[in-house]
């Protein structure tokens, strides 16, 4: 049999197209065909076929239309036959088909290829393997059911990973020539979502990277006069430095440039490594890293992940080229990054590079990438007149001088993969370790391994504040060093804050600093110590990169006042389409401004609540509400 649900819901068993029925009961085995193998509850397909209130018969209908699809998938099996298709499941019901007789299921296994290609550095696979897979998208999701069906979750997740697979096939292809093949889905998918800013800037570089400059130029025109009319907004920094790089002519293959020949003249230097002095080499070393935090307590999981997943595999596959530690603001990913530099600092014997990339600062712009390429040169050694002109030419000098060599580069606070790609070792046994605010995707397809970092746990924030103020004060009052982790979110950040203002008076017990946390409830004042830490300003920083509509919605999410928000709440509280709160909580998330515990629930950190009302308080005019 052969079943579809990447455009029209249909179904044929051998060259017989089979007739689903009225468009309920194609919903039902939509529904069904999205769930493959995984039971559908009797309360999710009435949740999908009525929004509102289900009618008291709803259950029997459901049970009719399963009746029904089970005869039609089935038509030689006995009456009350348990069957080998549609199962009953306590509580709900479920569709068993192999994984090439369904093109989600196609889809997705494809995709599952692509990023393992793109995680192993193999870019030119990772973009023939998510070509395929959108190959399988015919159309918009689940044609033929009604309307009001297709805008729910179920079926719009759907169309979210479509639409992120496809970001994820420019990256891979852009990163190895291949923009051409990528085109028919980018356009495809610029049309489902003629407001994604992350779409367009990539159909933007793929039409470029064909040669239709002109053409890319419209593509901006277009999207930039929709956001004008449709949004009031103008195009937002990943857009606009597409356009840009058009404009420019930089755009082509994003890999390494022309290898550069080195020459004679090169200075030879010594370089202090992890081993003492290393032999001499046509190549300056670069200075150690910052120190090691000093107060840097728990972490154990994160750090053997960290060892684990930057050596080479059981199969001996090779290590990955990068790895990106992200998280929200404040979250410690310097911190955790530099103590693991310092620790492994044995495995990367011919030095280490540190470059603050300054992604998320609010008070400057971050670096662009020829300044951080010159900033490396020089520190491996490169006089400023040795060193060629345009980003290319840099990027392949760098990567020439580490190439045979094992060197360890943090870059630290990253914008955005633009900004990264150039900056990325190319050598084997050369390890980039990323921090950055954002997600990332492109970064990923590249080959990056992602460490999602969250607040530590309570016993490992009580352990991290022992380390600050000194053990003995948390042993003596265990309760208020409790309360003073669970009022800073067991955020990093706002605990140094915390820690610092009760180092500062030693004689002041903690249970006062639980006090004034306390009394403090509403605000971020008491997370602000001059001269140290800053919860708001590191909040200013992720805030200030978000796009306007992004961030009216994050003003706003303080009002609501449950544990979790669905994009139905949040289209209510913004006054939007259900459509578009979807993807605005998908970009906020994708800032490590709010968290997806769930498919389609998001929750928001109770420190960066507490900042949303703040800018809420400061930027919006009331409305009477």
């Amino acid at each position: 049999m052969r079943f579809e649900v990447l455009g029209p819901v249909r179904a044929w068993r051998e060259d017989h197209e089979l007739d689903l029925g009225f468009p309920q009961q194609r919903a039902v085995f939509a529904l069904l065909l999205a769930h493959t193998g995984r039971p559908v509850p009797v309360s999710g397909i009435l949740d999908v076929l009525w929004a509102e209130r289900p009618p008291a018969s709803a259950p029997n209908v459901v049970r009719r239309y399963v009746g029904a699809l089970r005869r039609l998938l089935e038509p030689e099996l006995p009456s009350r036959a348990p069957g080998g298709r549609l199962l009953r499941r306590p509580g709900g019901y479920l569709l068993e088909a192999d994984p090439d007789e369904v093109d989600l299921l196609r889809f997705r296994e494809l995709t599952r290829e692509g990023k393992r290609a793109a995680a192993t550095g193999r870019p030119e696979t990772a973009a023939r393997r998510f070509t395929r897979a959108l190959e399988e998208w015919r159309g918009p999701v689940a044609m033929g059911i009604p309307p009001s069906v297709r805008e729910h979750v179920q079926f719009t997740a759907v169309e979210r990973e479509l639409l992120q697979t496809a970001r994820l096939a420019a990256d891979a292809a852009l990163l190895c020539g291949l923009a051409e093949h990528v085109l028919p889905a980018l356009r495809r998918a610029t049309a489902l979502d003629p407001l994604d800013e992350p779409l367009h800037a990539r159909l933007i570089l793929s039409l470029a990277a064909c040669g239709l400059q002109a053409e890319a130029l419209t593509a901006y025109e277009d999207v930039r006069r929709r956001l004008s009319t449709e949004l009031g907004i103008a195009p937002g920094a990943e857009l606009a430095a597409a356009h840009t790089r058009v404009l420019r002519q930089e755009v082509g293959r994003l890999r390494a440039g022309p290898t550069v020949d080195l020459g004679r003249d090169l200075p030879v230097v010594r370089v202090a490594t992890a081993r003492g002095t290393s032999s001499p080499a046509p190549v300056g070393g670069p200075a150690d890293l910052p120190p090691d935090p000093a107060a840097f307590a728990g972490r154990g999981a994160e750090l053997e992940w960290l060892t684990a997943h930057t050596g080479p595999a059981a199969e001996g596959a090779e290590p990955p080229p990068a790895v990106l530690i992200g998280g929200m603001a404040g979250v410690g990913k310097t911190t955790l990054a530099l103590h693991w530099a310092h620790r492994a600092a044995h495995r990367f014997p011919d030095g280490r590079l540190h470059v603050p990339l300054r992604g998320s600062d609010p008070q400057t712009p971050a670096v662009p990438p020829e300044e951080a390429l010159r900033g490396m040169l020089a520190a491996l050694g490169v006089p400023t007149a040795r060193m060629p002109a345009g980003p290319a030419a840099l990027t392949g000098l760098y990567r020439t001088l580490l190439a045979g060599r094992r060197v360890l580069v943090v870059l630290d606070d990253a914008a955005g993969t633009e900004q990264l790609l150039p900056l990325l070792p190319a050598a084997p046994g050369c390890l980039a370790l990323v921090t950055s605010r954002r997600a990332l995707p492109g970064l990923i397809a590249s080959g990056a391994r992602p460490l999602r970092l969250e607040p530590p746990s309570a016993e490992d924030a009580r352990a991290a504040l022992a380390e600050l103020v000194g053990a003995g004060r948390p042993a003596a009052d265990p309760r208020a060093a409790a309360e003073i982790v669970t009022r800073c979110g067991r955020l990093p950040l706002a605990l140094a804050a915390v820690a610092a203002r009760a180092a500062a008076h030693r004689d002041l017990p903690l249970a006062a600093v639980a006090d004034h946390l306390r009394a403090s409830r509403g605000s971020l004042d008491a997370f602000s110590v001059p001269g140290t830490a800053d919860v708001r300003t590191a909040f200013l920083g992720s805030y200030r990169l978000l796009p306007a509509e992004s961030a009216r919605l994050f003003r706003l999410l303080p009002r609501h006042t449950g544990f979790d928000l669905t994009p139905a709440e949040a289209a209510a509280l913004a006054g939007l389409p259900v459509r578009r709160a979807r993807l605005l909580l998908a970009e906020l998330a994708d800032a490590h401004l709010l968290t997806e515990h769930t498919p389609g629930r998001y929750t928001l950190h109770g420190l960066l609540r507490v900042f949303a009302a703040e800018r809420a308080a400061q930027e919006d005019v009331p409305e009477g509400r």
